[in-house]
């Protein structure tokens, strides 16, 4: 990976996410070229943006400062964007509000931007082809919001809208100026792009500075992984710990729990990055596995679960393996709060780990037909992560460590991390039903049996409600 091989054999693309926080002056050649110094001349410009923006020297086409951006992006392009923002919310510059938009549900474009100026708002459109159904379908809309707000000045679209694409042709035709086009390589995949120029929102939010430092943290924990001998390096070890009990005590699942309520995006940020990435079926070479490959991820901050799932993690027939998360400082200082939420991570891992014997209960003088009730097994799996405090440059290293891990599990089943070849059989089937549910015509269906009724009850209760 780090030598720049095209590892991603299905596309014959080699994996670099590791080149989009090398250090200026770092060399990682890719077909005869060192990529580093586009990386850069991409941050720069990022940067130079983003600096205008913040200045309130970049306007809206009336002249009056941008006060609005909104992310229009799916997939790697929305939730990597989303769970930085609200991560590093702290740090963001709060006269500017972030929204983001990636379902195709018109609920979601709606809410985004209620109680908005079109004058103040600023958008942002992810997309590498920038064809994406979801991604353009809700760009535009916004393209039609704006020029709404605009009494229909089409010049009004070059300063609301910029684009993260490589395709400068359909950027331009939509509007935008290829001036305000922030690229990025095919050697960058969605779930392992939010430090490329998909984190345009993120700079915008918390500022060059604060983006780079992110960065730096991502290359430490780079640096430690292609470093570190294996018995002392953390992405190898949790690999291999997610690989034991996956595949040697059958456990289906895996919780992520940050004690840590800017981190409550952080596992559905890592359901794509894990379950995208590892939930393959055959191997390399194209052979049916007879293993089990990526578990499910899946949690919430502490201590909310505590008051609804935990009670399966403790005294349910699941094995689930658990990753707490947590800071030594917190961010809002109040009180005891930070020492009764720590209590809490200290204590939900003992309780794990010990359970509570027959014994113990009994020995508290819990009535006999009660004591089954209050027995604990134990024996229950799960690592601690506890950092001194959540800083760019810690959520920089805390992805990379699950973006490594991920890499050493796929290693370990011999499978691609880095294709997605099963999101595309849904996309073209929709394709194929999207003018069948907006024909005016009656039309011909030959589908299974199940969706042509679907089709065709969606279809008369449509008419019904005109």
């Amino acid at each position: 990976m780090f030598r720049g091989e095209k590892i991603n054999i299905t596309e014959n693309r080699s994996v670099l996410h590791v080149a989009l926080r090398a250090p200026r002056g770092a060399s990682i050649v890719v077909d005869g070229e060192n990529v580093v110094p586009h990386v850069h001349a991409v941050l720069d410009r990022m940067a130079d943006f983003a600096d205008q923006v913040r200045n309130g020297v970049w306007k809206g086409h009336t002249g009056k400062r941008i006060r609005n951006i909104i992310n229009i992006g799916i997939g790697g392009s929305d939730l990597g964007p989303v769970m930085a923002y609200e991560a590093l919310k702290f740090y963001s510059d709060r006269s500017l509000t972030f929204r983001f938009v990636s379902n195709i549900d018109g609920t979601d474009f709606a809410e985004a931007v209620q109680g908005l100026d079109p004058a103040e708002t600023l958008f942002i459109v992810s997309s590498k082809t920038f064809t994406t159904l979801e991604t353009m379908t809700n760009a535009s809309t916004a393209r039609a919001w704006l020029l709404q707000g605009m009494k229909g000045e089409e010049k009004a679209v070059a300063k609301h809208f910029v684009a993260v694409s490589t395709n400068a042709q359909e950027a331009a035709k939509f509007g935008i100026d290829t001036a305000n086009m922030f690229g990025f390589w095919d050697w960058v995949g969605g779930r392992y792009s939010m430090d490329s120029a998909i984190g345009l929102a993120t700079m915008l939010a918390v500022g060059p500075d604060n983006f780079r430092n992110m960065l730096g943290g991502f290359h430490e924990m780079d640096e430690h992984f292609r470093t570190a001998p294996f018995e002392a390096n953390l992405p190898v070890l949790m690999g291999l710990l997610a690989v034991w009990y996956n595949n040697f005590y059958g456990a289906q699942t895996v919780a992520i729990l940050p004690y840590e309520q800017y981190l409550k995006r952080f596992p559905a940020y890592l359901q794509q990055l894990t379950m995208e990435s590892n939930g393959k079926h055959v191997t390399l070479d194209g052979i049916e596995v007879d293993y089990s490959t990526s578990p499910i991820y899946w949690g919430e901050p502490g201590t909310n679960g505590q008051h609804s799932f935990f009670q399966l993690i403790h005294q349910g027939t699941k094995l689930i393996p658990c990753d707490f998360i947590a800071f030594v400082e917190p961010l809002h200082p109040l009180g005891r709060h930070h020492d009764l939420l720590l209590a809490n991570v200290f204590a939900q891992t003992e309780a794990l780990a010990f359970g509570k014997t027959l014994e113990e209960v009994k020995s508290e003088g819990v009535p006999d037909r009660l004591v089954p009730h209050k027995v604990f097994e134990g024996d229950r799996p799960s690592n601690t992560i506890l950092a001194q405090r959540l800083t760019p440059e810690t959520l920089g290293k805390l992805v990379a460590l699950y973006e490594h891990s991920v890499f050493t599990q796929g290693a370990i089943w011999n499978i691609n991390p880095f294709d997605q070849w099963g999101v595309e059989l849904g996309k073209a089937l929709a394709q194929r039903i999207i003018p069948e549910l907006e024909n005016r015509e009656e039309p011909k269906l030959a589908h299974d049996s199940s969706t042509n009724s679907l089709i065709r009850r969606y279809r008369k209760l449509k008419e019904q409600t005109k």
